[in-house]
C-alpha cells in the first residue's frame, strides 16, 4: 500500500482539509474510497440513493473523520438537477472540491437488445449520463478554482472486451471509457486547467453489484484492494488505471484485450472470443 504521505506529496488535491465528493458512496468501492480519504484528512461528501444505507455509511466515514467533515447527501445521479444539487451543497458547505469519483453504477440485466427498453434506458441514465452529469455539474468550477484537481470515473473491463452476458451494462461502460478519454483530452488543452481525468476499470471486485454473492469469492479484491491500487496508479500518473483481481493478472486482462480489438483488425465475427469457429485460436492465442 503506497503511504498517505506519499500520496499526498505526489498529488496535492487529495491534500488533508481537501474535498472529495464520491458518487455510489455508500457501499463498494465508493465508500472504501471514502473511508481512505477521510483517514488521509480529507472532507467527504458521500452520494447515494437516499435511505439508511447511505445514512450508515455516513456514520461510518464520521467515525473517521468527525461529523463536521462528512455530508451524506441523498442522490440520484440519472437525474441532472439532483446531481446539479449536490455540486450546490458540496460546494456550499466545505468550498472548493478537489476530487469528484463519478463511481455510482448499477449491473441489473434488463436482457437481450431488443427487450425491456425502459429497464436498458434507466441503466445507461445511471451508468454513462450519471458520469456525464457529475462532470458537467462540476468540472466547470473545479476549473474556475484554479486548484489542482482530480475526476476519476469508473468504468469496466466489460466496457472494453464487452462479453456476452450484460449487453446494457457493457454499452453502458464503454461509453464512461469513451467519454473519459475525450474528458483526459479536453481538460489537458484547457488553458490553465489543473484538474485531470482518470478511468478507474476494477477488476472482479465483491461490491454491492456481485450477483449471488453474500461473501466475497476467491477470486474478487475486495474495495479496499480497489482503491490501494487506483491510489499508486494516480500517484504514477496513469490514465487507465486496471486493477487486476485474484483470477486475472495484467497480462490476462492485456492479451484479452488486444484479442477484441483483433477482431476488428483481422476482420472475424464479433466477439470472436466466443464465437465457436475461434474458440480453439483464442485459447491458443492466451497461451503463447
Amino acid at each position: 500500500m503506497t503511504a498517505d504521505a506519499e500520496i499526498q506529496t505526489a498529488l496535492p488535491a487529495l491534500a488533508s482539509g481537501n474535498v472529495a465528493v464520491i458518487t455510489g458512496g455508500a457501499s463498494g468501492i465508493g465508500l472504501a474510497a471514502a473511508k481512505r480519504l477521510a483517514a488521509m484528512g480529507l472532507r467527504i461528501v458521500l452520494a447515494d440513493i437516499g435511505g439508511a444505507r447511505l445514512d450508515e455509511a455516513g456514520r461510518a466515514v464520521a467515525a473517521i473523520t468527525g461529523d463536521s467533515a462528512v455530508l451524506a447527501v441523498a442522490t440520484d445521479v440519472a437525474k441532472a438537477d439532483e446531481v446539479d444539487r449536490l455540486a450546490e451543497k458540496a460546494f456550499g458547505t466545505f468550498g472548493d472540491v478537489s476530487l469528484l469519483m463519478n463511481n455510482a453504477g448499477v449491473g441489473n440485466n434488463p436482457g437481450k437488445p431488443w427487450e425491456n427498453r425502459d429497464a436498458w434506458k434507466r441503466l445507461l441514465d445511471i451508468n454513462f449520463w450519471g458520469v456525464v452529469h457529475g462532470v458537467e455539474a462540476f468540472a466547470p468550477r473545479m476549473l474556475a478554482t484554479g486548484r489542482p484537481g482530480l475526476i476519476v470515473n469508473t468504468g469496466s473491463k466489460q466496457g472494453i472486451t464487452t462479453p456476452p452476458g450484460n449487453l446494457a451494462y457493457n454499452v453502458s461502460k464503454a461509453g464512461v471509457k469513451t467519454f473519459t478519454e475525450g474528458l483526459a483530452h479536453a481538460l489537458r488543452n484547457e488553458p490553465g486547467a489543473k484538474v485531470a481525468a482518470h478511468l478507474l476499470i476494477p477488476g472482479f471486485t465483491f461490491t454491492g453489484l456481485t450477483e449471488g454473492a453474500t461473501e466475497k469469492p476467491a477470486g474478487a479484491w475486495t474495495g479496499e484492494q480497489v482503491v490501494d491500487f487506483m491510489l499508486a496508479a494516480l500517484v504514477h500518473g496513469d490514465f487507465y488505471i486496471l486493477c487486476p483481481d485474484n483470477e486475472a493478472t495484467r497480462p490476462m486482462d492485456e492479451k484479452r484485450m488486444a484479442w477484441a480489438i483483433g477482431d476488428i483488425i483481422e476482420n472475424r465475427p464479433a466477439l470472436s472470443r466466443w464465437h465457436p469457429d475461434h474458440k480453439e485460436a483464442f485459447a491458443a492465442f492466451m497461451e503463447s
